[in-house]
């Protein structure tokens, strides 16, 4: 699928339709993604990022329908990643003239990936490369998401090719944000900022900062996966802003997760309870139950939240697996200025599984407000009021 982005600039990537994990299984995507590649058109001809190595050959095909592949000059890789580089050897076994544009620490990572007999061209900050009537210019963009991952600006179009930032997973026939429907973008890319550059938002706060100091004006952002932003980039601009700092979006968002593993249900009441408090408080608050619910959209929530409570059954002296892979991922993504709680039920022992949760919640870097919301078999009808007045209480606390 080829689309025009600017004059002579062409977008070749591929749509992956049927794709529904990414990363190794961590990341659901239920609208499927796309691989974009920019061609750029001028006295030197450039490709900038490839595709996964299963669409090498569409990548390829879309190419041949606007120039001969051999005839490119500069294939500049933003960033190393099998799903942005790996066509790489097979455009450059066809554009055997072309130099390999990249980051130091691209040159570096490409050639354990892939090979080190490129005929490289490494790139820093403030550097350009002239194509005849545009310029490219290169922004270094380190643990964005990756150690070598770079930035390519078009300067007489003021496009900016972000490879993995600014990106959704969306498989799309519509490939602009005036074209595609606008809710849908942005929660797919809160949902990419969450899982994927959640826990590097220093980074994305000095890079943002870096870019607006060096007047960069950006008119068009196009990044490697999904949707392009010509209508409003400075909307997903913002955004990352509020979301590196661990702002709270206001709306219709949930103020407040509860996260729960209940075998019997009776860890679910108590949930249950916790969440009419929180709503007697005067705050939204959503209920998710694993693993019911899809472990990477309650962490794009929790983004945007200003609190967590989460609560298992005990099961063999500790927490539910469940619930335990969830507070690994939030460990490592390590979500921005929330506080947190916990609660559960057991059978024999309160202390393990107790121990174990409150243990795993002091990893994350959140607040912890202690609670004693932990019951034998079910809970009764005190009991239940308890999480009542302890989610109202929480709620205070959000407040």
């Amino acid at each position: 699928m080829i689309t025009k982005i600017a004059e002579n600039i062409y977008c070749v990537g591929a749509v992956d339709w049927n794709v529904r994990n990414f990363h190794g299984y961590t990341y659901t995507t239920a609208r499927g993604t796309t691989y974009n590649a920019y061609l750029i058109i001028d006295e030197k001809i450039a490709l900038v990022d490839t595709v996964l190595p299963s669409f090498t050959e569409m990548l390829l095909n879309n190419i041949r329908e606007i120039i001969d592949p051999s005839k490119i000059d500069y294939l500049i890789a933003n960033h190393a990643e099998v799903d942005h580089a790996g066509a790489i050897p097979a455009v450059l076994e066809i554009a055997k003239n072309a130099k390999l544009v990249c980051s130091p620490r691209g040159k570096s990572s490409i050639g354990r990936l892939y090979g080190e007999h490129f005929n490289f061209m490494t790139v820093k900050t403030g550097d350009e490369l002239k194509l005849g009537k545009k310029t490219l210019a290169f922004v270094e963009a380190p643990m964005l998401h990756w150690p070598d991952s770079m930035f390519t600006y078009v300067k007489e179009d003021k496009l900016l090719l972000s490879n993995d930032a600014f990106g959704q997973h969306i498989a799309s026939s519509e490939r602009f944000d005036d074209e595609y429907d606008p809710c849908i973008t942005m929660d797919e890319a809160a949902k990419y900022y969450a899982n994927i550059l959640l826990p590097l938002s220093d980074f994305v706060i000095k890079k943002l900062e870096e870019v607006t100091k060096m007047g960069i004006e950006i008119k068009m952002i196009a990044p490697s996966h999904g949707i392009i932003w010509r209508k409003e980039p400075g909307k997903i601009i913002n955004a990352y802003a509020k979301w590196a700092s661990g702002e709270a979006l206001p709306g219709i968002l949930p103020e407040v997760l509860i996260v729960y593993e209940s075998m019997w249900g009776n860890t679910e009441k108590s949930a249950r309870a916790i969440l009419d408090g929180l709503t007697m408080g005067g705050v939204r608050a959503n209920l998710y139950g694993l693993p019911q619910n899809d472990r990477t959209e309650v962490i794009k929530d929790l983004m945007s939240a200003k609190g967590l409570i989460v609560g298992s059954s005990t099961h063999n002296e500790d927490i539910l697996l469940n619930l335990a892979a969830f507070l690994d991922d939030v460990k490592g993504l390590k979500p921005i200025k929330k506080i947190a709680s916990s609660f559960g039920t057991y059978g024999w022992s309160p202390v393990q599984a107790k121990n174990s949760l409150n243990a795993k919640l002091k990893t994350t870097g959140m607040e912890i407000v202690e609670s004693d919301l932990f019951f034998k078999w079910s809970p009764d009808a005190a009991e239940l009021q308890k999480c009542v007045e302890f989610g109202k209480s929480f709620a205070a606390k959000i407040k």
